[in-house]
Protein backbone atom coordinates (compact mmCIF):
# COMPACT_ATOMS: atom_id res chain seq x y z
CA UNK A 1 0.00 0.00 0.00
CA UNK A 2 1.61 3.35 -1.22
CA UNK A 3 2.22 5.84 1.79
CA UNK A 4 -0.80 7.20 3.13
CA UNK A 5 -1.20 10.99 2.46
CA UNK A 6 -3.53 14.19 3.17
CA UNK A 7 -4.19 16.92 5.61
CA UNK A 8 -3.35 14.62 8.70
CA UNK A 9 0.37 14.80 8.13
CA UNK A 10 0.58 18.85 8.00
CA UNK A 11 -1.82 18.84 10.97
CA UNK A 12 -0.12 16.33 13.24
CA UNK A 13 3.14 18.23 11.93
CA UNK A 14 1.63 21.53 12.78
CA UNK A 15 1.12 19.84 16.35
CA UNK A 16 4.98 18.86 16.82
CA UNK A 17 4.17 15.04 16.73
CA UNK A 18 6.16 14.31 13.66
CA UNK A 19 9.93 12.95 14.33
CA UNK A 20 12.80 14.14 12.30
CA UNK A 21 12.48 10.48 10.82
CA UNK A 22 8.62 11.01 9.67
CA UNK A 23 7.26 8.89 12.26
CA UNK A 24 4.23 10.25 14.57
CA UNK A 25 4.72 10.80 18.21
CA UNK A 26 1.61 10.63 20.42
CA UNK A 27 0.97 13.97 22.48
CA UNK A 28 2.93 14.97 25.35
CA UNK A 29 -0.31 14.55 27.61
CA UNK A 30 -0.59 10.70 26.35
CA UNK A 31 2.97 10.40 26.90
CA UNK A 32 3.34 12.14 30.56
CA UNK A 33 -0.23 10.44 31.36
CA UNK A 34 0.93 6.85 30.24
CA UNK A 35 4.16 7.35 32.52
CA UNK A 36 2.24 8.40 35.47
CA UNK A 37 0.03 5.43 35.48
CA UNK A 38 3.47 2.94 34.75
CA UNK A 39 5.03 4.31 37.45
CA UNK A 40 2.79 5.52 39.62
CA UNK A 41 3.38 9.13 40.01
CA UNK A 42 0.92 11.96 41.05
CA UNK A 43 -0.23 13.22 37.39
CA UNK A 44 -0.07 17.00 37.86
CA UNK A 45 0.09 17.22 33.97
CA UNK A 46 -2.86 17.05 32.37
CA UNK A 47 -5.67 19.65 33.12
CA UNK A 48 -8.38 17.43 34.62
CA UNK A 49 -9.87 17.71 37.79
CA UNK A 50 -10.03 14.41 40.24
CA UNK A 51 -13.26 15.45 41.98
CA UNK A 52 -16.76 15.66 40.85
CA UNK A 53 -18.66 19.08 40.14
CA UNK A 54 -21.57 20.44 41.75
CA UNK A 55 -24.46 17.59 42.75
CA UNK A 56 -27.28 19.55 41.26
CA UNK A 57 -25.61 19.39 37.62
CA UNK A 58 -25.09 15.83 38.23
CA UNK A 59 -28.35 15.13 39.04
CA UNK A 60 -29.94 17.09 35.82
CA UNK A 61 -27.99 14.81 33.77
CA UNK A 62 -29.07 11.65 35.41
CA UNK A 63 -32.58 13.08 35.33
CA UNK A 64 -32.69 14.05 32.04
CA UNK A 65 -31.30 10.47 30.49
CA UNK A 66 -33.71 8.69 32.83
CA UNK A 67 -36.73 10.83 31.67
CA UNK A 68 -35.97 9.73 27.25
CA UNK A 69 -33.47 12.68 26.76
CA UNK A 70 -31.25 10.35 24.45
CA UNK A 71 -31.50 11.51 21.20
CA UNK A 72 -30.13 14.10 18.75
CA UNK A 73 -31.07 17.49 20.06
CA UNK A 74 -31.44 20.82 17.71
CA UNK A 75 -28.51 21.35 15.41
CA UNK A 76 -27.96 24.55 17.51
CA UNK A 77 -28.52 22.93 20.77
CA UNK A 78 -31.83 22.85 23.31
CA UNK A 79 -33.25 25.71 23.50
CA UNK A 80 -32.88 25.53 27.08
CA UNK A 81 -29.08 25.62 26.87
CA UNK A 82 -28.96 28.21 24.47
CA UNK A 83 -31.17 30.51 26.51
CA UNK A 84 -28.32 29.74 29.63
CA UNK A 85 -25.46 30.50 27.81
CA UNK A 86 -27.30 34.11 27.19
CA UNK A 87 -28.68 34.55 30.23
CA UNK A 88 -24.87 33.52 31.79
CA UNK A 89 -23.29 36.14 29.24
CA UNK A 90 -25.68 39.39 30.03
CA UNK A 91 -25.56 38.23 34.21
CA UNK A 92 -21.54 38.23 34.50
CA UNK A 93 -20.95 40.73 31.50
CA UNK A 94 -23.42 42.75 30.76
CA UNK A 95 -23.48 40.92 27.24
CA UNK A 96 -27.02 40.54 25.66
CA UNK A 97 -27.52 37.54 23.01
CA UNK A 98 -30.14 36.51 21.03
CA UNK A 99 -29.84 32.89 21.93
CA UNK A 100 -31.17 31.76 18.77
CA UNK A 101 -29.10 33.16 16.50
CA UNK A 102 -25.86 33.97 18.17
CA UNK A 103 -25.32 31.16 19.99
CA UNK A 104 -24.23 27.47 19.16
CA UNK A 105 -23.66 24.58 21.31
CA UNK A 106 -20.55 22.50 20.33
CA UNK A 107 -18.32 19.52 21.31
CA UNK A 108 -16.41 21.19 24.02
CA UNK A 109 -14.39 24.45 23.26
CA UNK A 110 -11.93 22.32 20.85
CA UNK A 111 -14.81 21.38 18.32
CA UNK A 112 -15.68 25.18 18.63
CA UNK A 113 -12.53 26.29 18.22
CA UNK A 114 -11.46 23.61 15.24
CA UNK A 115 -15.09 24.55 13.37
CA UNK A 116 -14.75 28.71 13.87
CA UNK A 117 -11.16 28.40 12.35
CA UNK A 118 -12.34 25.65 9.41
CA UNK A 119 -14.67 28.15 8.72
CA UNK A 120 -12.83 31.49 9.02
CA UNK A 121 -9.75 30.43 6.88
CA UNK A 122 -9.91 30.43 3.55
CA UNK A 123 -6.46 29.60 1.81
CA UNK A 124 -2.37 29.58 2.48
CA UNK A 125 -2.40 33.36 2.30
CA UNK A 126 -4.62 33.54 5.12
CA UNK A 127 -2.65 34.05 8.34
CA UNK A 128 -3.70 33.52 12.50
CA UNK A 129 -1.92 35.01 14.80
CA UNK A 130 -1.48 33.70 18.22
CA UNK A 131 0.26 33.93 21.77
CA UNK A 132 3.05 31.46 22.41
CA UNK A 133 3.25 29.32 24.71
CA UNK A 134 -0.67 28.14 23.29
CA UNK A 135 -2.50 25.36 24.41
CA UNK A 136 -1.27 22.27 21.44
CA UNK A 137 -5.02 22.04 19.59
CA UNK A 138 -4.55 25.79 17.83
CA UNK A 139 -1.52 24.87 15.91
CA UNK A 140 -3.08 21.50 15.00
CA UNK A 141 -6.26 23.29 13.51
CA UNK A 142 -4.44 26.30 11.86
CA UNK A 143 -2.48 23.95 9.98
CA UNK A 144 -5.38 21.34 9.46
CA UNK A 145 -7.03 24.43 7.62
CA UNK A 146 -4.08 25.31 5.37
CA UNK A 147 -3.46 28.51 6.98
CA UNK A 148 -0.03 30.29 8.46
CA UNK A 149 0.51 30.22 12.15
CA UNK A 150 1.94 33.62 13.60
CA UNK A 151 2.56 33.74 16.97
CA UNK A 152 3.76 36.41 19.58
CA UNK A 153 6.00 35.52 22.85
CA UNK A 154 4.92 35.66 25.83
CA UNK A 155 7.77 35.66 28.44
CA UNK A 156 8.78 34.63 32.18
CA UNK A 157 7.61 35.18 34.54
CA UNK A 158 4.22 36.99 33.77
CA UNK A 159 3.98 36.44 30.48
CA UNK A 160 2.47 39.51 29.36
CA UNK A 161 3.15 40.37 24.93
CA UNK A 162 5.44 43.15 24.22
CA UNK A 163 3.20 45.04 22.69
CA UNK A 164 5.24 46.32 19.36
CA UNK A 165 5.63 42.43 18.47
CA UNK A 166 1.94 42.05 18.69
CA UNK A 167 1.39 44.63 16.55
CA UNK A 168 4.18 43.42 14.16
CA UNK A 169 2.27 40.17 14.21
CA UNK A 170 -0.83 41.59 12.78
CA UNK A 171 -1.33 42.43 9.64
CA UNK A 172 -3.77 43.04 6.33
CA UNK A 173 -3.01 38.72 6.18
CA UNK A 174 -4.63 38.27 9.22
CA UNK A 175 -7.84 36.46 9.48
CA UNK A 176 -8.05 35.62 13.13
CA UNK A 177 -6.22 37.08 16.17
CA UNK A 178 -6.79 34.05 18.76
CA UNK A 179 -6.64 35.15 22.11
CA UNK A 180 -6.86 32.66 25.03
CA UNK A 181 -7.69 34.53 28.72
CA UNK A 182 -7.12 33.17 31.16
CA UNK A 183 -3.92 31.73 29.35
CA UNK A 184 -3.21 28.10 29.15
CA UNK A 185 -0.20 27.15 29.75
CA UNK A 186 0.80 30.03 31.58
CA UNK A 187 -1.99 30.86 33.82
CA UNK A 188 -1.81 34.54 32.71
CA UNK A 189 -4.15 37.14 32.10
CA UNK A 190 -3.60 39.61 29.68
CA UNK A 191 -3.98 43.32 30.92
CA UNK A 192 -6.35 46.07 29.62
CA UNK A 193 -3.94 47.49 27.39
CA UNK A 194 -3.50 44.02 25.79
CA UNK A 195 -6.94 43.64 25.25
CA UNK A 196 -7.34 46.98 23.94
CA UNK A 197 -4.75 46.53 21.52
CA UNK A 198 -5.98 43.49 20.14
CA UNK A 199 -9.17 45.27 19.00
CA UNK A 200 -7.65 47.86 17.64
CA UNK A 201 -5.28 45.69 15.39
CA UNK A 202 -8.56 43.63 14.35
CA UNK A 203 -10.38 46.60 13.67
CA UNK A 204 -7.18 48.48 11.73
CA UNK A 205 -6.65 44.64 9.44
CA UNK A 206 -10.50 44.00 9.21
CA UNK A 207 -9.39 40.29 11.28
CA UNK A 208 -12.20 38.61 13.29
CA UNK A 209 -11.49 38.06 17.05
CA UNK A 210 -12.16 34.23 18.41
CA UNK A 211 -11.45 33.76 21.95
CA UNK A 212 -11.07 30.93 24.24
CA UNK A 213 -12.33 31.46 27.64
CA UNK A 214 -12.96 28.35 29.24
CA UNK A 215 -11.29 29.17 32.53
CA UNK A 216 -13.19 32.38 32.74
CA UNK A 217 -14.39 31.87 36.38
CA UNK A 218 -10.87 30.58 37.74
CA UNK A 219 -9.74 33.99 38.15
CA UNK A 220 -7.97 35.06 41.37
CA UNK A 221 -7.65 38.77 41.44
CA UNK A 222 -9.95 40.64 39.05
CA UNK A 223 -13.44 39.86 37.65
CA UNK A 224 -13.01 38.18 33.99
CA UNK A 225 -12.81 40.77 31.32
CA UNK A 226 -14.24 39.50 27.93
CA UNK A 227 -13.11 41.08 24.19
CA UNK A 228 -16.48 41.32 23.01
CA UNK A 229 -17.60 43.84 25.48
CA UNK A 230 -14.71 46.51 24.84
CA UNK A 231 -15.79 48.87 22.54
CA UNK A 232 -15.90 47.88 18.15
CA UNK A 233 -15.04 44.60 19.63
CA UNK A 234 -18.49 42.52 19.32
CA UNK A 235 -19.52 42.58 15.69
CA UNK A 236 -16.40 41.25 14.73
CA UNK A 237 -15.88 38.96 18.08
CA UNK A 238 -16.67 35.00 18.27
CA UNK A 239 -16.17 33.76 22.07
CA UNK A 240 -15.99 30.21 23.34
CA UNK A 241 -16.54 28.62 26.43
CA UNK A 242 -17.51 25.24 27.77
CA UNK A 243 -18.70 23.74 31.16
CA UNK A 244 -15.75 21.16 31.06
CA UNK A 245 -13.44 23.74 33.86
CA UNK A 246 -16.11 25.47 35.57
CA UNK A 247 -18.62 22.27 36.32
CA UNK A 248 -15.59 19.65 36.95
CA UNK A 249 -17.53 17.99 33.98
CA UNK A 250 -14.28 17.50 31.32
CA UNK A 251 -15.42 14.55 30.04
CA UNK A 252 -18.94 15.95 29.01
CA UNK A 253 -17.68 17.61 26.18
CA UNK A 254 -20.12 20.44 25.90
CA UNK A 255 -19.14 23.59 25.24
CA UNK A 256 -20.45 26.73 23.37
CA UNK A 257 -19.30 29.44 20.89
CA UNK A 258 -21.77 32.79 20.78
CA UNK A 259 -21.10 36.32 18.61
CA UNK A 260 -22.80 38.30 15.89
CA UNK A 261 -24.76 36.13 13.63
CA UNK A 262 -23.37 36.24 10.74
CA UNK A 263 -20.24 34.56 12.38
CA UNK A 264 -21.92 31.97 14.54
CA UNK A 265 -23.78 30.80 11.09
CA UNK A 266 -20.81 30.96 9.72
CA UNK A 267 -19.35 28.76 12.47
CA UNK A 268 -22.64 26.46 12.64
CA UNK A 269 -22.11 25.64 8.71
CA UNK A 270 -18.88 23.68 9.75
CA UNK A 271 -19.63 22.38 13.07
CA UNK A 272 -22.87 20.58 11.62
CA UNK A 273 -20.61 18.29 9.41
CA UNK A 274 -17.99 17.45 12.36
CA UNK A 275 -20.37 15.90 15.24
CA UNK A 276 -23.07 17.43 14.11
CA UNK A 277 -24.65 17.49 17.51
CA UNK A 278 -23.09 16.23 20.51
CA UNK A 279 -24.44 15.16 24.35
CA UNK A 280 -27.92 15.32 24.52
CA UNK A 281 -28.84 14.76 28.04
CA UNK A 282 -25.67 16.70 29.59
CA UNK A 283 -27.04 19.70 27.36
CA UNK A 284 -29.97 20.46 29.79
CA UNK A 285 -27.44 19.82 33.07
CA UNK A 286 -24.97 22.36 32.01
CA UNK A 287 -27.96 24.82 31.67
CA UNK A 288 -28.36 24.14 35.42
CA UNK A 289 -24.78 24.72 36.20
CA UNK A 290 -24.98 28.09 34.39
CA UNK A 291 -27.71 28.93 36.44
CA UNK A 292 -26.50 28.38 39.90
CA UNK A 293 -26.04 30.55 42.32
CA UNK A 294 -22.74 33.75 42.77
CA UNK A 295 -22.16 31.63 45.53
CA UNK A 296 -21.38 28.55 43.33
CA UNK A 297 -19.18 30.77 41.24
CA UNK A 298 -16.87 32.50 43.93
CA UNK A 299 -16.48 29.31 45.65
CA UNK A 300 -15.11 27.74 42.49
CA UNK A 301 -12.52 30.53 41.86
CA UNK A 302 -11.57 30.56 45.53
CA UNK A 303 -11.36 26.51 46.23
CA UNK A 304 -8.82 26.92 43.15
CA UNK A 305 -6.42 30.16 44.57
CA UNK A 306 -6.21 27.77 47.81
CA UNK A 307 -4.88 25.12 45.56
CA UNK A 308 -2.57 27.16 43.76
CA UNK A 309 -1.17 28.88 46.45
CA UNK A 310 -0.77 24.99 48.57
CA UNK A 311 1.19 23.42 45.16
CA UNK A 312 2.79 27.26 45.24
CA UNK A 313 4.29 26.86 48.25
CA UNK A 314 5.59 23.38 47.50
CA UNK A 315 6.78 24.31 44.29
CA UNK A 316 9.01 26.99 46.01
CA UNK A 317 10.22 24.92 49.03
CA UNK A 318 11.74 22.09 46.39
CA UNK A 319 13.70 24.94 44.88
CA UNK A 320 11.90 25.97 41.48
CA UNK A 321 11.34 29.46 40.72
CA UNK A 322 7.63 30.08 40.38
CA UNK A 323 5.32 31.86 38.33
CA UNK A 324 2.55 32.99 39.83
CA UNK A 325 -0.88 32.66 37.86
CA UNK A 326 -3.76 34.61 37.66
CA UNK A 327 -5.92 32.26 36.37
CA UNK A 328 -6.62 28.78 35.18
CA UNK A 329 -5.78 25.28 36.57
CA UNK A 330 -2.03 25.86 35.49
CA UNK A 331 0.95 27.47 37.27
CA UNK A 332 4.53 27.39 35.50
CA UNK A 333 7.69 27.32 36.89
CA UNK A 334 11.54 27.31 36.21
CA UNK A 335 13.07 24.14 36.91
CA UNK A 336 17.22 25.65 36.02
CA UNK A 337 17.81 25.80 39.92
CA UNK A 338 17.40 22.55 40.00
CA UNK A 339 20.10 21.89 37.36
CA UNK A 340 17.59 21.36 34.12
CA UNK A 341 18.47 22.55 30.78
CA UNK A 342 15.80 20.03 28.88
CA UNK A 343 12.64 20.77 30.42
CA UNK A 344 10.73 17.86 28.16
CA UNK A 345 13.80 15.65 29.53
CA UNK A 346 13.47 16.95 33.38
CA UNK A 347 9.88 16.13 32.99
CA UNK A 348 10.70 12.41 31.77
CA UNK A 349 12.83 11.95 34.47
CA UNK A 350 10.63 13.66 36.92
CA UNK A 351 8.65 10.70 37.97
CA UNK A 352 11.29 8.24 39.04
CA UNK A 353 12.91 11.45 40.69
CA UNK A 354 10.08 12.91 42.85
CA UNK A 355 7.02 10.47 41.92
CA UNK A 356 5.51 13.86 40.21
CA UNK A 357 4.30 13.95 36.43
CA UNK A 358 4.33 17.43 34.84
CA UNK A 359 4.20 19.25 31.51
CA UNK A 360 7.44 20.67 29.46
CA UNK A 361 6.25 24.37 28.68
CA UNK A 362 8.42 23.36 25.00
CA UNK A 363 5.35 21.33 24.17
CA UNK A 364 3.09 24.17 23.23
CA UNK A 365 6.21 25.92 21.49
CA UNK A 366 6.94 26.08 17.57
CA UNK A 367 10.15 24.96 17.46
CA UNK A 368 12.05 28.59 16.48
CA UNK A 369 11.41 29.45 20.12
CA UNK A 370 11.89 26.22 22.28
CA UNK A 371 15.22 28.17 23.76
CA UNK A 372 12.64 30.96 25.48
CA UNK A 373 11.24 28.13 27.39
CA UNK A 374 13.87 25.30 27.70
CA UNK A 375 13.51 25.31 31.31
CA UNK A 376 9.82 26.11 32.20
CA UNK A 377 7.80 23.60 33.08
CA UNK A 378 3.81 23.45 33.90
CA UNK A 379 2.02 22.14 37.13
CA UNK A 380 -1.73 21.96 37.05
CA UNK A 381 -3.64 22.43 40.31
CA UNK A 382 -7.00 21.26 40.09
CA UNK A 383 -6.45 17.97 42.17
CA UNK A 384 -7.63 17.21 45.48
CA UNK A 385 -5.88 19.10 48.52
CA UNK A 386 -4.55 15.75 49.48
CA UNK A 387 -2.95 14.86 46.20
CA UNK A 388 -1.55 18.06 46.21
CA UNK A 389 0.01 18.27 49.37
CA UNK A 390 1.76 14.68 48.75
CA UNK A 391 3.19 16.31 45.76
CA UNK A 392 4.61 18.77 47.53
CA UNK A 393 6.16 16.41 50.08
CA UNK A 394 7.37 14.37 46.90
CA UNK A 395 8.62 17.36 44.89
CA UNK A 396 10.63 18.67 48.35
CA UNK A 397 12.91 16.07 47.87
CA UNK A 398 14.69 17.55 44.82
CA UNK A 399 15.72 20.32 46.82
Amino acid sequence: MRQISGAWRRTAAGAGLVGSDGSIHPTIFAEMSALAARTGAINLGQGFPDEDGPAEVLEAARSAIANGVNQYPPGRGIPDLLSAVAEHQERFYGLRLDPAREVLVTAGATEALAAALLALIDGPDDEVVVFEPYYDSYAAVVALAGARLVTVPLRWPDFQPDLDELRAAVSDRTRVILVNDPHNPTGAVFGAAVRDEVVRLAEHHDAVIVTDEVYEHLVFDEPHVPIATLPGAGERTLTISSGGKTFSTTGWKIGWISGPAPLVDAVLAVKQFLTYVNGSPFQPAMATGLRLGDDFFQGIAGTLRAKRDLLGAGLRAAGFDVSMPAGSYFTVVDAAPLGATDAAAFCRALPERAGVVAIPLTAFATPDRLEKYATLVRFAACKRVEVLEEAASRLAALG
